[in-house]
């Protein structure tokens, strides 16, 4: 099935709780190519399934002609999740994003990231404090070459947004993909 046609109809399943993907999204949570990433979402806050599907999106269609299937069945009990180059090749860009949808129905979306850069094979990884946990405020100071920008991150809620703007951010997420898909931006 063309992405495209699935955006036509997707939903993106919506909850009083933020389940949402924590990492990778944002400018200080990237992935580097040629090398095991970690996805890792709020598994524990209203769970829209026990398993679920994991795609790989990215806004240029240069990257990615469309959302590439990484895992079929990923179970929401693990909380996390090591993608290998096995499971996906990805080429060093900007614009990426990581989409969570029902098992056996990609129209149903359950969350979609942050938008995230993959960085060139042998960069550094983000600070493993960076990742917001389900409980606490978080600071994380980024590592490599020249300056280290530092960036801090409330996470009382248990997630890296609100439930509202969370919700709002993943909607935005799956129209803005939407809007790609169908040549739109």
């Amino acid at each position: 099935m063309l992405f495209t046609s699935l955006l036509a109809t997707a939903s993106v399943v919506g909850s009083a709780s933020a389940f949402s993907i924590l990492s990778p999204g944002g400018p200080n949570l990237w992935w580097v190519a040629g090398s095991e990433n970690t996805l890792v979402w709020t598994c524990h806050d209203n769970p829209p399934a026990q398993t679920f599907q994991l795609l790989l999106n990215n806004t240029s269609p240069t990257v990615l002609t469309s959302a590439e299937a990484i895992l079929a069945n990923l179970p929401n009990a693990d909380c996390s999740q090591s993608i290998t180059t096995q499971q996906v090749n990805l080429a060093p860009a900007t614009g990426y994003t990581l989409i969570i949808a029902d098992q056996t129905d990609q129209t149903k979306i359950y969350a979609v990231s942050d938008q995230f850069e993959v960085k060139a094979v042998g960069s550094a990884f983000p600070a493993t404090s960076a990742t917001p946990t389900g409980s606490s405020s978080v600071s994380a100071t980024a590592s490599g070459s020249g300056s280290a920008p530092s960036a801090s991150t409330s996470t009382g809620s248990g997630a890296n947004t609100s439930s509202a703007t969370g919700f709002k951010t993943s909607l935005a997420g799956v129209f803005g993909v939407a809007a790609v898909a169908f040549g739109m931006l």
